[in-house]
């Protein structure tokens, strides 16, 4: 759908400072793609998907993400590492300075879209960009309003995003030319000098996780989801690579979202309209939705094709090992619209344990599950990042931290009430490494992963029985369907029980250490659910 000029009233982008006599609103999906190719900052591949390049940033830039420090954020912030503080006169410079940069090009493009597939919290979000790529993945990305929608559409929050434009960081506060920063009193978000279109999503996504839990009590959540042909919701929790997208987009069940939701009194519903998956290694056996959801429409970045080919090389990392697709959320053939379910009946938390330790299914108990989403514990593994030679632990409270504007304890308190009010079962899932750790174990078979999840949503293991982790406490059920009872108990998958005990108490005191600086703000229930030393 391509919406004339007239359309978008003139009064709203001088409102906003852009004063640009050359702009293409709400272009289709054809349109984007041609106006990419004709600047030459794309290529087809042999399905007709976009393929670009991002430039310098092929991820996201966390130490340079901003909220402005103003009465409002000052005191419901939690100011760290990932919510940094910039004060209002540097908002208004960078502003001032990407609105100078857009009107000085030869063309903008503008695309409207919306958050919230719930039209209780329905956000109406502009982009406005110097990228005709940077609209496509916003069109891809964002619900798409319809042409009844796009009459009377006002945008609740602005991007203003200039890949293009390099800030000098003494006249601007930042710490270096690149930039992403959030203002809530002025409804806007500047992206500067980064064209990874996850910044876009990512804004988006943080805003949404301050004013739906402060103003409505709605638990924001970074999980993706889906619901059986009865009815029965689902959600899955994990950092980057441990397979939200993955192991939502099941044949058997309906696809709600891939990434973001939220969780209110009326049930789940998706912030998106489209998902953003990895790339690398894709194929089409193992995750045949993403494969076949690469086509025309997808947007595809920083991938390389074989030699003389326009077919991608999944396997192939030399420009990031961070490849991803974006496209909409109806690519996936068994996507549910309008993108809403009932209340969770079950909650898997993903964790890609490299150390070899973690079971790859337990049973967790309230207190546990509470514990686990405040750690949310995952491992990189060598090679994924320079300096990286053996696993890493990381923790990321939530399973989101760098997203969280407000307190983690904000959002484990949410949790925690739905949890006692709907009674989800919750399952702790390793889609890590068993046998050992990273370079001597075994990574976990995605099929054995997916008959795990598809006996504990199926009921399967309800008459099974359990036994406990005697560090953890998890507990491991001794049998499931199509599964080998061999690796259940990950002790057991080790050829040396001394070192998996090692292995075990080392990890446990990673997750002591960790959880230290939330003790005072949990109770002693959830303390004790701990691992035991």
């Amino acid at each position: 759908m391509s919406v004339a000029l007239l359309t978008l009233p003139k009064q709203q982008l001088e409102q906003t400072g852009l004063l640009h006599p050359n702009v293409r609103y709400q272009s289709s999906i054809a349109e984007l793609v041609q106006d990419t190719l004709r600047i030459g900052e794309g290529s087809l591949n042999d399905t007709g998907a976009l393929m670009i390049k991002t430039g310098t940033f092929t991820g996201r830039s966390p130490k340079d993400k901003f909220i402005v420090k103003d009465r409002f954020t000052s005191c419901h912030v939690n100011w760290n590492d990932f919510n940094i503080a910039i004060e209002p006169q540097f908002f208004l410079k960078v502003k001032e300075t990407i609105l100078n940069h857009l009107n000085q090009k030869e063309e903008v493009w503008v695309q409207d879209g919306m958050a919230c597939a719930d039209e209780h919290f329905r956000m109406n979000i502009r982009v406005i960009t110097e990228k005709p790529w940077i609209a496509h993945f916003a069109h891809n990305m964002f619900i798409r309003p319809n042409e009844d929608q796009l009459e009377l559409f006002y945008p609740d929050w602005t991007i203003l995003s200039a890949p293009d434009l390099k800030l000098d960081p003494k006249i601007h506060g930042t710490r270096q030319s690149n930039a992403a920063i959030i203002s809530f009193e002025h409804k806007t978000v500047l992206i500067a000098g980064t064209g990874y279109t996850g910044e876009t999503k990512k804004g988006i996504f943080t805003i949404l996780n301050f004013i739906l839990p402060l103003e409505h009590q709605v638990l924001s959540m970074h999980c993706s989801a889906n619901i059986g042909k009865k009815g029965d919701t689902a959600l899955f929790f994990g950092l980057s690579g441990t397979g939200k997208t993955t192991l939502s987009a099941d044949p058997n069940r309906f696809l709600i979202g891939d990434d973001e939701h939220g969780w209110s009194k009326d049930g789940v519903f998706n912030f998106e309209g489209g998902c953003y998956a990895k790339c690398i290694d894709l194929n089409e056996e193992k995750e045949p939705e993403i494969f076949q959801a690469i086509r025309e429409g997808a947007l595809v970045e920083n991938v390389v094709c074989y030699k003389g080919s326009h077919s991608i090389d999944f396997s192939n990392k030399s420009i990031t090992e961070n490849t991803r697709v974006s496209y909409p959320l109806e690519f996936i053939s068994n996507a549910v619209h309008p993108s809403e379910g009932g209340h969770p009946e079950h909650i898997f938390f993903l964790t890609c344990d490299a150390y070899g330790v973690l079971p790859p299914i337990s049973r967790l108990n309230p207190e546990q599950a509470m514990y686990q989403f405040i750690s949310g514990y995952t491992a990189k593994v060598a090679g994924t990042e320079a300096g990286v030679t053996e696993p890493t632990a990381t923790f990321s409270a939530c399973f989101g931290a760098p997203f969280l504007p407000l307190h983690p304890g904000k959002y484990a308190a949410l949790l925690g009430e739905k949890l006692n009010q709907h009674k989800a079962k919750v399952w702790l899932i390793n889609t890590g490494w068993t046998g050992g750790a990273f370079g001597t174990g075994n990574r976990m078979k995605l099929s054995y992963t997916r008959a795990m999840i598809t006996a504990a949503l199926e009921g399967k293991l309800e008459g099974v029985p359990y036994e406990n982790d005697a560090v953890f406490g998890f507990a491991i059920p001794q049998s499931c369907p199509d599964v080998p009872a061999s690796l259940l108990n990950p002790r057991a998958t080790w050829n040396n029980g001394d070192a998996y005990d090692e292995a075990a108490k080392a990890l446990a005191k990673r997750f002591v250490v960790n959880f230290e600086k939330f003790a005072s703000g949990v109770s002693e229930a959830i303390l004790n659910a701990g691992p035991k030393l």
